[in-house]
């Protein structure tokens, strides 16, 4: 027998408004470092770096690292977790929130080689 709180990705994750964020911006931007995230939701470092554990532990997203830098894409997500983050981009993050966060990433002059080679 499964139990709801075994379920992943893991639901109770989407309270934390930070998280709602950093799922919606990789939906939309596909991959971004830990540093991108850092610019793009004007946290610190440590705070940002816990956010992700909780969500790849949580099942959400899956990472890979490159040099020194750590990557974020979205995992392989069933169809109602891709409903959810459907929803996130579609105003679950209130758009302005997320339009901001997307500036300031752009705006980020330190963004690894391949953010900057996609967004071109």
């Amino acid at each position: 027998m499964r139990y709801i709180w075994a379920m992943k990705p893991d639901v109770d994750l989407l309270g934390d408004p930070t998280r709602r964020t950093m799922l919606a911006l990789l939906a939309v931007e596909g991959e971004v470092c830990v540093c991108e995230f850092v610019a793009a939701l004007d946290e610190l470092q440590p705070s940002v770096s816990r956010h992700l554990a909780l969500l790849r532990e949580g099942g959400w997203i899956a990472s890979r690292r490159e040099g020194t830098w750590m990557h974020y894409r979205l995992a392989r997500l069933p169809h109602w977790g891709r409903s959810l983050l459907d929803a996130l981009v579609g105003g679950g993050v209130p758009a302005a929130s997320l339009r901001a966060s997307r500036r300031r990433l752009a705006a980020f002059a330190g963004r690894p080689r391949r953010a900057v080679e996609r967004s071109a």
